[in-house]
């Protein structure tokens, strides 16, 4: 049986970070040292250094390189607290995609590669980059199978060409992995395998920054190109050809932990609802009394406790060692479409102003859109969903 009360431990360790983000990070979201490409270097530095100072930084990260060694639901439980500021995961050091390429470390990589990969984002003293996605006409999207870039073996190592589309937070990173077809010496297509790649190798380039709805991530959002990088042997991340199986060591957990962030996003701007709903009055009563605003309210409300109980499932079965395949591709779909709900309909309970930056809804309202489109779109993780689901037939347990 699930147990859903939280270890004390657990619970005094949410509500130090529920104090912290609300006391100390909230103030920074109107920080002028943020753009449409996502907080400076120095702000981010400025709040890990204050993380840091509380005890609470990377409470998912491994405690032999300085983190908590939180399991998945003690993660989902402390990440929603960090989601109450659009900076929270940020100043915690828990934000994507280093948050997803530490456990991957974790799991994957050999000690040489932790220390010198791992340690660093586990710290908060440096970020990452994972490179997968390309472009339509280029390749891998939704669809991994069509990747096109390729790692061609050599006696020193591998050279890598390829163009990703959509890469987060290239700028002020210090190192990517990327995906990339790996090709021996034969000419064999050995399958999808990963590549550390350091930033100032100088094949890889930075072709543009793309202008997204979203400006949470930091860094933002580029296209970045591999022309002729050159690599080691030792800049293999675990195994030849598993590429693929490792990027679901990471992706799986990652969705629950977007999922996390964005309910700690989604329950403030309910609270803003709320409180205004509660103070405004029209036609002679608070607009909370209209039946109108009144059930937006108690919508919002299932949503938020039926998308904390799906996320707390899933993370449960991975703590049991499940892959959790079915569990994460449905919390996934229902947190990003259910919490986008309720962002939508604070933003309509308040109005005129729901629209403008006097509250944080306008940007969570534009930050969370594309929720329903990372880590796999909504339409992908039904049709996967629906496949298996055929495959294993009825259940007529």
């Amino acid at each position: 049986m699930i147990d859903f009360e939280i270890p004390s431990g657990l619970a005094k360790l949410r509500e130090r970070v529920r104090t912290f983000v609300r006391e100390k990070i909230v103030p920074f979201e109107n920080d002028p040292r943020q753009g449409p490409h996502g907080p400076t270097d120095e702000l981010r530095r400025e709040m890990v250094a204050l993380a840091k100072a509380e005890g609470l930084l990377s409470p998912h990260a491994p405690s032999a390189y300085g983190g908590m060694g939180l399991d998945h639901r003690g993660i989902a439980v402390v990440f929603e607290a960090a989601g109450w500021s659009t900076f929270g995961a940020l100043a915690l050091n828990i934000q994507a995609p280093d948050e997803g390429n530490c456990h991957m470390l974790d799991v994957c990589a050999t000690e040489e590669q932790k220390q010198r990969y791992l340690a660093p984002i586990a710290t908060g003293e440096g970020r990452s980059v994972f490179s997968m996605t390309e472009t339509t006409e280029d390749g891998a999207g939704a669809d991994p199978s069509l990747l096109r870039a390729t790692a061609q073996e050599t006696e020193d190592g591998y050279v890598i060409n390829g163009r990703k589309y959509m890469i987060s937070g290239v700028p002020g990173a210090t190192y990517n992995i990327v995906m990339a077809r790996a090709i021996d010496r034969t000419g064999k297509d050995c399958g999808a395998s990963m590549f550390f790649v350091e930033m100032d190798n100088p094949g890889f380039k930075l072709e543009r920054m793309l202008d997204t709805i979203d400006t949470n991530s930091p860094g933002g959002h580029a296209v970045v190109n591999y022309d002729n990088v050159k690599v080691g042997h030792d800049a293999v991340l675990g195994q030849i050809g598993a590429g693929f199986r490792q990027a679901q060591i990471r992706l799986g957990p990652a969705r629950l932990t977007h999922c996390s962030r964005w309910l700690g996003h989604a329950a403030r701007c309910h609270a803003i609802a709320v409180e205004h709903a509660g103070k405004r009055h029209s036609f002679g009563k608070t607009l909370g009394e209209h039946q109108g605003v009144g059930f937006m309210l108690a919508d919002s409300e299932m949503d938020l406790h039926l998308s904390r109980l799906i996320l707390w499932n899933a993370a449960w079965k991975l703590d049991q060692g499940d892959h959790a395949r079915d569990e994460t591709s449905m919390a996934k779909v229902f947190c990003s479409e259910a919490l986008g709900r309720v962002v939508d309909r604070s933003m309509q309970i308040l109005g005129s102003i729901g629209i403008t930056r006097d509250t944080v809804i306008e940007r969570i309202y534009r930050d969370i859109r594309p929720f329903r489109i990372y880590d796999g779109p909504s339409e992908v993780h039904r049709h996967a969903l629906a496949r298996r689901i055929v495959s294993r037939g009825p259940n007529m347990n």
